[in-house]
């Protein structure tokens, strides 16, 4: 009886060690975000936030911060891309000036470039750079031609697997000049196969995808179809990238620029959340939510994020 007891008592030890060798063991993630901080009073200076003030959860299960750095600054990079519908008809040449404005107004910490949504792909007509005049010259008016921008989603998801930059330590924007229908899945689905995939390859690629809805009349067969639709699907997007649509009931806008006047804004008061968690299994795009306790102020984050092994190159 002793020796049989011996054995079992020498199994569960061993058992034990297994268990906490494997818990032990068990890769941890790590990712980033960016997060928009604002104040709640319009025209107010956003409060200070430590990260202290952090808390977050990956997947449901509450996760460490373990960096919060602030975007302001000189020494802050970020890579804008405007990105605009091919398909748009020529009445956006209206709103250029409005684009010119923001792009003349970007620091000098900003490289920005500019492209159109052709064929499925993400066309650049001019290379991203700091030099804003250079930026300029690659805005033209676009096709107005129905279709041929194929899918918006199809531009986005390119653009997110050709980013024109190979540094991940840079903070990435995408600016969308579009109505957001995609004609390829005409449902309002929201499960749409194209914008699922588009914010999995912006959500990889560390997008932040802003939206600008310019209704293209003659794309869709309805325009009220266009409004619900294309507007759901880029909130989507946006939403889930930590960005904003911007968007003035069922028309057009008079003016992009109070557009343009938010989103500098926005990019101007933006911090860098590092986080790890555990991770499951291959690295993978994961839920994210994320509280700021103290101060009284807007928050905007991505409620998807890419999670990598610990320690994986950038």
């Amino acid at each position: 009886m002793n020796r049989r007891m011996a054995i079992w008592m020498t199994a569960g030890a061993l058992l034990l060690a297994a268990q906490a060798f494997s818990q032990s063991e068990k890769p941890t993630g790590q990712g980033r975000a960016v997060v928009t901080i604002l104040a709640k009073q319009l025209g107010e200076p956003p409060a200070s936030v430590s990260q202290q003030d952090i808390s977050i959860k990956v997947n449901g299960k509450p996760s460490v911060a373990t960096s919060w750095a602030s975007l302001r600054g000189p020494d802050a990079r970020l890579e804008l891309v405007i990105l605009i519908d091919s398909s748009a008809r020529t009445s956006l040449g209206s709103q250029y000036g409005d684009i010119e404005h923001f792009v003349n107004g970007l620091p000098l910490n900003v490289k920005a470039a500019i492209a159109y949504m052709q064929n499925g792909r993400a066309v650049f007509a001019g290379p991203l750079t700091a030099d804003h005049a250079e930026v300029l010259r690659a805005l033209h008016l676009p096709a107005g031609s129905p279709g041929s921008s194929a899918s918006p989603y199809f531009c986005l998801s390119d653009l997110g697997k050709h980013w024109p930059s190979g540094d991940r330590g840079t903070r990435r924007a995408v600016v969308m000049i579009t109505d957001g229908v995609d004609n390829y899945e005409r449902r309002l689905d929201l499960q749409d196969p194209y914008v699922e995939a588009a914010i999995d390859d912006s959500v990889r690629a560390g997008l932040v995808v802003y939206s600008i809805y310019w209704l293209s009349q003659g794309r869709a067969n309805s325009t009220m179809y266009a409004n619900n639709s294309g507007q759901s699907r880029l909130i989507e997007v946006t939403e889930a990238t930590g960005g904003k649509n911007f968007w003035m009931g069922i028309g057009n806008p008079v003016s992009l620029q109070p557009f343009f006047e938010e989103l500098a804004h926005r990019l101007g008061n933006q911090y860098e959340l590092g986080f790890s968690t555990h991770l499951d299994g291959k690295p993978a795009v994961e839920k994210l939510k994320v509280k700021v306790g103290g101060p009284a102020v807007d928050v905007t984050a991505p409620s998807q994020v890419f999670v990598d092994r610990a320690g994986a190159a950038e």
